[in-house]
């Protein structure tokens, strides 16, 4: 449980710092920003949501494999860097949340793109940003599919593969099942504590002040 607990750890946390910048930054484009072909490639993004998860396991797993990635942490990070959905909730929070005359207002005092990113999106967006990274964390923490897929159950597993793994053998031991089950749940409770807080705290974060 040792290294289930480690393992899931570095995953769920990269996995979710992540998306939440990719999905801020990619929103805020989507958002906020005029390009071309802006509705088309949003559109594409929108429809990977209708492709089953289940479908891509046989093609990544491919993948990794010529990757050298087998048993290897880097399989279970490098495919949901950033998410569809992650993407459209953040464009859609942005476009309610940030007032362009806010974006205006920090171009006329020579902000640069960097500085209005970082002084007024990712604050606008710390609600936000809270939900999504504690939806993220959650996802990845309980992932089991493509864990036990591409890792080695017996020496390199999640806590999910782990727990599965706890209940096998001659006789049942509940209360090693019960501990397990304990362990990989106090994470999670965690992080719903550090991210709850900032859902209210930093929805007036951002704002003009008079």
């Amino acid at each position: 449980m040792g290294v289930a607990l480690l393992n899931s750890t570095l995953v769920a946390a990269t996995v979710t710092a992540s998306t939440v910048t990719f999905s801020v930054l990619a929103g805020f484009a989507f958002a906020k920003l005029r390009f071309r072909g802006k509705k088309v490639m949003l559109g594409l993004v929108l429809s990977t949501l209708a492709v089953p998860a289940q479908l891509s396991v046989v093609p990544l797993f491919i993948l990794t494999r010529h990757l050298g990635l087998g048993n290897h942490l880097g399989a279970l990070i490098l495919p949901v860097l950033v998410t569809a959905f992650g993407v459209f909730f953040m464009r859609q929070f942005l476009a309610q949340a940030l007032p362009t005359e806010l974006l205006e207002a920090a171009r006329v005092d020579g902000a640069n793109s960097l500085r209005v990113i970082w002084h007024v999106v990712f604050p606008v967006a710390r609600p936000a940003m809270a939900v999504l990274g504690m939806l993220t964390f959650v996802q990845s923490w309980n992932d089991f599919l493509w864990p036990i897929i591409v890792m080695n159950g017996s020496t390199n597993p999640t806590v999910q593969v782990a727990l599965a793994g706890l209940g096998t053998g001659w006789s049942t031991d509940w209360s090693v099942i019960t501990a397990g089950a304990l362990l990989g749940t106090l994470p999670l409770l965690l992080v719903f504590v550090l991210f709850g807080r900032h859902i209210v705290g930093g929805i007036t974060q951002g704002a003009v002040k008079g």
